[in-house]
């Protein structure tokens, strides 16, 4: 596979922009091309804006050294049977994204010098935890319809991100009827009430990773969310991650859309407090009384949006109640020999020191010597099926752990690639840490790595426009999923946002978030034909 493959979109040109768009969608992940895909369907001609050279946002693959790596599509859940999940992918992709199934043990963690596991399926799930912790049955138990009250409290709550201010105090007595009361507690204040087994507790968290904050600190109603995702266990999309923004965008170049890359949007216009259009870099200017931000809430309100007016509505207030999320580092691993060959797994790997998780961190923070509080281990070519045909004799492996950003703000200036003999020096040296915890758990692989580079938050900045490098956007506290203004609708008249700042963190939670902004920018009249073809008469519970 030639390395132009995987720039998927057209490279910006102002004589390449159609006389006139719809909406205008700033950022090519999960949810602006879900919603470019679906106004398209609607309609309306949509051009998407994406700074880097490839579009997709963190579902984009890269390739270096006849090597090819996801940079955020680790594995995906709730695909293996028509959920609404499922029906949401076919239907963006045209039926054009196949999935493949990881290894029934799916992720596996090392807590400590203890090993356990989950297993998909729900009875395999409860199964294999009774099998782990016997004396927990009535904790599992407990446990799983816990889940399933949250799932069905997720219907309200994305309900009330969509309806503007006066339906949502209408409705808010339904609303608060339908949200258990677990929803915005902190993940293990609910789980100490079902056992006080902390190898339990570890084990039910262990994909804490996942949302990029540690039990202590994170919202139940997200923690739920992931451990409902992947009940049913993980999957791969066939040919790689980078499959699924080539997958869509057909469909939004269909109703004479575009999807462009190297566009990096300077500015928000606005005439009063209404949007105009947009301001590229290159100081073109796009008129367009409809803009999509999927750039994030923090870039967008911070840097995208005339502070005078932002300040005058409030928003320099409200981003002081929000944070985002942990930065990473990313370590991309070549080795020669198939996956086969090599005997990867097609099983996560999180390793934790301890079972405390929390305090892991704290530590973490405090002293840059500390152990890591995660790391995460993953294995692409084992879990792609194709990758076998696109790289013969080859073989790829990631591993993502947590860095604070403000190890690498001293190079934040400087170009990617040019920052110099002491950010190279930390890089080999923050590498070097996490490939022992490699070689600890396969030391068969010893010898047999041919290539690996190291990403910091800096790369996460340069690449996909991240301020502080942060791996989930904001950070998924139980304060932040309750602040009303986190919705698809601003005070801004004809700026939307989207994404996975306005409901959960992951792929599946940014496509998601481009469903619920569409149907708020258009209504449910118009949607509701859209939602019966996408998901039939009667949509199946995600």
């Amino acid at each position: 596979m030639k390395p132009s493959t995987l720039r998927i979109g057209r490279r910006y040109r102002p004589t390449r922009l159609a006389d006139r768009y719809d909406a205008l969608v700033i950022g090519s992940g999960m949810g602006g091309l879900t919603v470019a895909a679906l106004l398209s369907e609607l309609g309306q001609k949509v051009c998407v804006l994406e700074q880097h050279y490839t579009a997709g946002g963190y579902t984009h693959s890269y390739e270096r050294n006849g090597y090819e790596w996801d940079v955020g599509v680790h594995y995906i859940g709730d695909v293996g049977a028509p959920t609404r999940t499922r029906k949401m992918f076919d239907f963006l992709s045209g039926g054009k994204l196949e999935w493949a199934p990881m290894d029934e043990e799916y992720d596996r963690f090392f807590v400590g010098d203890k090993v356990f596991c989950a297993k998909a399926g729900r009875e395999a799930f409860r199964s294999n935890l009774i099998e782990q912790f016997p004396d927990e049955v009535d904790a599992i138990d407990r446990y799983l319809e816990l889940l399933r009250e949250v799932g069905g409290g997720m219907s309200a709550f994305t309900m009330g991100r969509m309806l503007a201010p006066w339906q949502r105090t209408l409705a808010s007595p339904l609303l608060k009827w339908k949200t258990p009361s677990v929803m915005f507690r902190n993940t293990y204040e609910v789980l100490s009430e079902l056992s006080d087994n902390p190898d339990l507790i570890a084990t039910l968290c262990g994909q804490w990773g996942d949302m990029g904050l540690p039990p202590k600190q994170s919202a139940f109603m997200v923690h739920a969310m992931i451990a409902r995702h992947y009940l049913y266990g993980g999957f791969y999309p066939v040919g790689g991650s980078w499959r699924i923004a080539e997958s869509v965008i057909p469909r939004i170049q269909s109703g004479g859309g575009e999807v462009f890359t190297y566009a990096r949007v300077e500015e928000i216009l606005l005439d009063g407090q209404r949007v105009s259009g947009v301001r590229m870099a290159d100081g073109h200017v796009i008129d367009c009384p409809t803009v999509i931000s999927s750039a994030g809430v923090l870039n967008t309100f911070a840097h995208l949006i005339s502070q005078d007016v932002a300040n005058a509505l409030g928003y320099d207030q409200k981003l002081t109640t929000v944070a985002p999320s942990f930065a990473h580092l990313g370590v991309y691993i070549g080795l020669r020999g198939s996956a086969e060959e090599l005997k990867l797994p097609k099983t996560n790997f999180w390793i934790y020191p301890s079972n405390d998780y929390d305090a892991d961190v704290e530590r973490f923070v405090a002293d840059p010597n500390a152990e890591f509080p995660v790391v995460y281990i993953s294995f692409p070519s084992a879990k792609d099926p194709d990758y076998e045909n696109r790289h013969p004799g080859t073989s790829t492996i990631e591993i993502v752990a947590p860095a604070p950003y403000d190890w690498f703000a001293e190079w934040e200036d400087k170009i990617w690639g040019k920052r110099g003999a002491d950010y190279e020096a930390l890089k080999a040296k923050l590498g070097e840490r996490l490939m022992a915890h490699l070689y600890a758990k396969l030391p068969h692989l010893e010898g047999k790595v041919d290539y690996y580079e190291v990403s910091t938050p800096l790369s996460t900045n340069w690449f996909a426009g991240y301020q502080k490098g942060e791996l989930y956007g904001l950070s998924h506290s139980s304060s932040r999923l309750q602040q009303d203004w986190l919705r698809p609708q601003t005070q801004i008249k004809g700026l939307w946002l989207t994404g996975q700042d306005i409901l959960t963190c992951g792929v599946t939670g940014a496509m998601m978030s481009g469903l619920m902004t569409t149907t708020a920018m258009m209504g449910p009249r118009k949607m509701t034909p859209l939602m019966k073809q996408i998901f039939g008469a009667e949509p199946q519970p995600a």
